[in-house]
């Protein structure tokens, strides 16, 4: 069975976080609000959970997971290396709706999917999803839904998706932004935008101080 949590009350939302804590440390799934769609998580560090994820999404391998951090510090833990145009866009939108593509730490013992060696990264800006990030550290996180259906905006759409596959559900209200993430790819000499969505190319651009432009 699942639980739903209504994050908007005080009274319920610490126990709400509370309990998504301990699933995913348990290794089980939770779907939390965050700045742009909801989205299913769990520990980035189990591959037994991430392998869950992929299957109460349909999602196969060729499709790896993402991964949610609490703060900035924690990238470096994470990639090889920092290049400065991460930084930039990391000073310049996160938290917000710009996930990154770097290439992966070496010694990581994690497993989300046929990455070929890099890791996708955002900070969202959602006081809930930072509450949880930051008790239990990185999170693999993908849309909460079903291949081929739309991203849930709410909880509830979620569960109505993913059903008792998910152990908590957090729920905090309809996304803000309802649009997903932009994705841009720096492991390349030039910076690629894989998919444009909540941080237009312009803006990329303009910190950047070069034309990135959608693929």
């Amino acid at each position: 069975m699942s639980t739903v949590y209504d994050c908007k009350r005080p009274d319920t939302r610490q126990a709400g976080l509370t309990a998504a804590a301990n699933t995913v440390r348990s290794g089980g799934l939770v779907v939390l609000p965050t700045d742009t769609v909801y989205g299913i998580g769990a520990d980035a560090f189990d591959p037994s959970a991430v392998g869950s994820l992929l299957a109460a999404k349909g999602r196969g391998r060729d499709m790896p997971v993402p991964v949610l951090v609490g703060s900035w510090s924690t990238v470096d833990g994470l990639v090889l290396s920092v290049p400065q145009q991460a930084r930039a866009l990391i000073e310049a939108f996160w938290p917000g709706g710009l996930s990154l593509i770097l290439p992966q730490a070496p010694s990581l013992a994690w497993d989300l999917g046929d990455t070929r060696g890099t890791v996708n990264l955002r900070m969202p800006l959602h006081p809930v999803a930072l509450d949880l990030l930051r008790e239990v550290g990185p999170m693999a996180v993908s849309s909460a839904n079903s291949t081929g259906n739309p991203p849930a905006l709410t909880a509830e759409q979620a569960r109505e998706q993913l059903g008792d596959a998910v152990s908590v559900y957090l729920e905090s209200g309809p996304s803000e932004h309802q649009v997903a993430s932009t994705i841009v790819d720096l492991t390349q000499a030039r910076p690629r935008v894989l998919r444009e969505g909540a941080v237009d190319s312009a803006a990329l651009s303009e910190v950047l101080g070069m034309e990135v432009t959608a693929e």
